[in-house]
């Protein structure tokens, strides 16, 4: 990737991030696009000297490209009627599947919890040629005022117990009747089921079984749709 082919506000932001991090462009086909991801090439710059072994939440889940992401990105790039459609991303990260829904013409938002994650995302989006791409600050716990989204997904969200209420609050504040919530998870995700068990009585569930091939091996990935009983 030649920086220098990046819109001027971008390039700005990829020199403010290379004074911090050490980075590199990760490429994603999705069909007929390619995305192009901004992250780390050194994860311990980004850990800076934490264990995250000691402390799972010490973890920064949000600079890795996780086989759920692209998973997702499959799934969200190949739904019918994407054009004039309004997706949010929780929890993006690196922002794959948002990227690659919008590439296929969602209306994207991408959201997460840090400014400096946002940024990597600006970079991203702008190196993958995507333009009116939103990236907005999305705190759990205190989310904003938003306007109803026609879709919602997260890939890999669900790992910790004391944010499944919260995140189920924000789908259900968030989701408009006729919308659907794609999820996409490691099937080893603890989370995952306790989730599905607190929105069953309001969502109808589906769910399908993925195998991705990995270099560590095949990785399966429950994708789940989620849409309203009774609106």
């Amino acid at each position: 990737m030649d920086i220098r082919n990046l819109p001027e506000p971008e390039r700005r932001i990829y020199n403010r991030i290379r004074k911090k991090y050490s980075l590199t462009f990760d490429k994603l086909k999705v069909g007929e696009n390619t995305i192009r991801l901004l992250k780390a090439a050194d994860l311990e710059e980004v850990l800076a000297g934490k264990d995250p072994f000691a402390d799972v939440s010490e973890f920064p889940f949000w600079i890795r490209l996780w086989e759920a992401a692209i998973m997702l990105s499959y799934v969200l790039s190949s739904l019918p009627g994407r054009h004039d459609r309004t997706l949010l991303e929780m929890g993006a990260g690196l922002g794959a599947p948002g990227l690659a829904a919008a590439a296929a013409g969602f209306d994207v938002t991408l959201s997460d919890y840090e400014e400096i994650i946002l940024d990597f995302q600006r970079v991203s989006a702008a190196a993958s040629g995507l333009s009116g791409i939103k990236s907005i600050l999305l705190d759990w716990l205190h989310p904003p005022d938003l306007q109803p989204f026609d879709v919602m997904a997260g890939a890999e969200i669900l790992f910790r117990e004391e944010f499944l209420a919260p995140i189920l609050t924000i789908v259900k504040t968030y989701l408009k009747p006729d919308g659907a919530l794609y999820l996409a998870h490691d099937a080893r995700r603890k989370c995952l089921p306790q989730f599905l068990e607190m929105a069953k009585e309001e969502f109808n569930i589906a769910i399908s079984k993925q195998i991705m091939k990995t270099s560590r091996g095949p990785v399966t990935i429950l994708v789940n749709c989620l849409r309203w009983k009774n609106r």
